[in-house]
């Protein structure tokens, strides 16, 4: 078993019911997604009652670290650099 594909960490954006953008990291966008779908104790707080919700963008990081840095940069992003994101299916 490869450990670096068990270490990937990814950055994924939520889109609500009401546009707004959502910004996370896991290393399981499905399960995530799913959490924050059931909108149960696992779901962040932020997203509750916003359903239904929409997975616009995901990518492979790497470490927790460097997904927290690019999770803290992507959400000082103005939205429509957000937007850009998920169009472009690239973050750089």
């Amino acid at each position: 078993m490869d450990d670096t594909l068990d270490d990937l960490w990814y950055l994924y954006i939520i889109r609500t019911k009401d546009a707004t953008l959502y910004t996370g990291i896991t290393k399981d966008v499905k399960r995530r997604f799913s959490e924050h779908c059931e909108q149960g104790s696992k779901c962040a707080k932020y997203l509750r009652g916003k359903t239904p919700l929409t997975l616009e963008f995901w990518d492979g990081i790497g470490t927790h670290p460097e997904a927290m840095h690019w999770e803290a940069k992507v959400k000082k992003l103005t939205r429509s650099q957000k937007e850009h994101i998920i169009k472009s299916q690239k973050l750089h």
